[in-house]
């Protein structure tokens, strides 16, 4: 039956199965016992099996003597009732039957930004690339910010001793021009209802948003129609609207982190997550990122106060999950509608 709990005052029997699960990978690891390091398993592509629980009983129960007990699912989707459907995926996931099915005595099913939110808590510091200045406070909120697929965004707050993840769409914030330069881009941008949001930009298919209308307002006609297309031929400098493209990136990324980070008040840090994050970190602008995320007067002292991360951990996700797994209280993550138990 799904539980009604509103925090997480409870435990999980152990041995306890994570998984991330996203749009195009899934990833899954079995966490034995509070104390031992998760057992991985080999990343897979979803389409490559028909549904999430065939996916765990082939590549995971049939391949381990190990037989988990709980499950903790971290999903790219509403995680809202006992039917879960995925937003990038046409996997289903359905509580009730993993139970029945796959031999769980307890399924709790997380949004994926929430385990995101949960490994800025776990990483150490040899997994986080500070980007200019700034000094953590280790008790105070923190802001996660993706860009990939689409613009992930979540909160982390601290209060009563607990860390609070708050998960919601903060990637479809407004995001509008500033200098004449921007008036002359964002008259090219593509605009869904009117309106340029920050996920707009600040993506995969943003990228490529944002180097078309650069390389209109330059007079010129786009090359490119792939995100990595684009960022190779700025990190090779082979293509002057690519390189402008991504120093644009960089800015208004700074842009809206610097937002976010005001309305958490997250002196504990803005942390950069998401694949791009990764794959344009070598040749990243960190100057012009940081310039724009100070760039908040009348509280630019207050946000430069505050420390940039980029996460460096491929699998951060799974390490949220597996910090959550070992002890459920001490973190405030709501259970109404998403805890399952036999």
């Amino acid at each position: 039956m799904p539980s009604s709990s509103s925090t997480s005052h409870f435990v999980l029997p152990f041995p306890i199965l994570i998984a991330d699960v996203g749009g195009t990978n899934a990833r899954f690891s079995i966490l034995i016992d509070a104390n031992a390091e998760p057992k991985a398993f080999t990343t897979i592509r979803t389409r490559d099996f028909p549904t999430l629980d065939a996916a765990i009983q082939s590549h995971v129960l049939d391949q381990t003597s190990l037989m988990p007990r709980s499950a903790v699912l971290a999903v790219a989707g509403p995680t809202d009732g006992d039917t879960i459907d995925l937003t990038n995926n046409d996997w289903v996931v359905h509580p009730r039957r993993m139970i029945e099915e796959l031999g769980f005595d307890d399924v709790v099913v997380l949004n994926d930004y929430e385990a995101q939110a949960l490994a800025v808590v776990a990483l150490d510091e040899g997994n986080l690339q500070q980007i200019g200045g700034g000094e953590r406070d280790p008790g105070a909120n923190r802001v996660v910010i993706g860009p990939g697929t689409g613009l992930g965004v979540a909160g982390l707050v601290h209060a009563a001793l607990t860390w609070i993840p708050v998960a919601g769409e903060g990637g479809h914030v407004d995001l509008g021009p500033q200098t004449d330069r921007d008036a002359e881009i964002f008259a090219h941008l593509e605009r869904i209802g009117g309106r340029v949001s920050g996920e707009q930009v600040l993506c995969g298919s943003g990228m490529v948003n944002l180097y078309r209308a650069v390389a209109r307002a330059n007079g010129n006609e786009p090359r490119f129609s792939d995100p990595s297309e684009v960022s190779q031929a700025a990190e090779q400098k082979a293509d002057p609207d690519a390189v402008e493209t991504l120093d644009l990136f960089a800015e208004y990324l700074g842009r809206v982190a610097g937002d976010l980070a005001l309305v958490f008040m997250a002196r504990g840090g803005v942390y950069l997550t998401g694949g791009i994050t990764l794959k344009i970190l070598p040749f990243f602008n960190a100057e012009r990122f940081r310039t724009a995320f100070e760039n908040k007067a009348p509280h630019g002292e207050l946000v430069g106060a505050i420390p940039t991360y980029a996460v460096l951990h491929d699998r951060a996700p799974m390490e949220g999950l597996a910090a959550y797994a070992r002890t459920p209280s001490r973190f405030g993550v709501s259970l109404e509608n998403r805890h399952w138990t036999r």
